[in-house]
């Protein structure tokens, strides 16, 4: 008779400056499923974790805004190209998190990828439809064009766990800004399943960084910190109280923010230019005409 074998249980770490250390904290949470059974440990980070998250970003920021677009475009279809590989570890994730069905699963995953495809095919176009050639008196040329913002801190959407990540992570990088992201408190097996996958694409490190813990206790430190220089609300959807006084902290340092909206979005629907027009700043060049 075979002897039965002891679960190997998994504690997830944190994903900053494409390496996974554990929390500063030293603590962890129980990541439960749907129905509350224990499947995984994941990190619980600290403001240290933010800070450490801030300074790999901004580290990052200046390599990832000067690649070309093009490029940013071929390494988010190449984040595709892995998850697809990946699809039965993401399905199970999301059947996990979410109580889905097995078809609800595969089509989340389904749009999540497609989603990053779709962000990749904007990539090198954007410039093109929100630039323009500016008419001027003068013998001048004038040109606008868009340029990252910088650091965005994200909050992830707490339903949506794996296509609302994707929707608010891509359109941020994809313009050229790097992210730190609070993933889903309750649901972060999806987040941290695309952490592994950014580490073995082409992303990278600390172009996408990937806190596990609670948006409520790292939000504020996100929010106020001096060298963030945008944040994403829209996974504080519902939640409004926190959205506003996360609204006041972004003040301090006159970061721009994306508002959360009263509801949490319909994820499965276009997202249209918005997201990635929130995060993204309009530079206007003059140029003598013949010189």
């Amino acid at each position: 008779m075979a002897a039965s074998r002891i679960d190997v249980r998994k504690t997830y770490k944190l994903y900053i400056g494409g390496a996974f250390p554990r929390s500063e904290s030293g603590h962890s949470y129980e990541v439960t499923d749907s129905k509350g059974r224990f499947v995984a440990n994941a990190a619980l980070a600290s403001r240290k974790d933010v800070r450490d998250a801030v300074v790999a970003a901004r580290k990052a920021f200046g390599p990832w805004s000067a690649r070309t677009a093009y490029n940013r475009g071929q390494i988010l279809y190449r984040i595709a190209e892995v998850m697809e590989d990946r699809r039965p570890q993401f399905e199970e994730a999301v059947r996990q998190s979410e109580g889905a069905s097995a078809a609800a699963a595969r089509a989340q995953v389904d749009a999540a990828v497609d989603r990053l495809v779709w962000y990749a095919g904007w990539a090198d176009k954007l410039a093109q439809v929100i630039g323009n050639a500016n008419p001027v008196a003068g013998p001048f040329f004038n040109h606008t064009a868009p340029e990252p913002t910088g650091v965005v801190g994200v909050l992830a959407p707490q339903s949506s766990s794996l296509l609302g990540l994707v929707s608010v992570v891509a359109p941020v990088i994809v313009t050229g800004n790097v992210a730190v992201v609070v993933s889903s408190y309750a649901r972060p097996l999806p987040a941290v399943t695309f952490a592994e996958v950014l580490a073995t694409s082409d992303v990278p490190g600390g172009v996408v960084n990937i806190l596990t813990g609670d948006a409520a206790v790292l939000g504020p430190w996100l929010a106020s910190h001096m060298d963030v220089n945008a944040i994403d609300l829209c996974g504080v959807a519902g939640s409004p109280d926190l959205a506003t006084s996360l609204e006041v902290a972004a003040a301090d340092n006159l970061t721009r923010v994306r508002r959360a909206p009263d509801a949490e979005p319909d994820w499965s629907a276009e997202p249209g230019l918005a997201p990635m027009t929130a995060f993204v700043e309009q530079k206007t060049v003059w140029h003598p005409i013949g010189i």
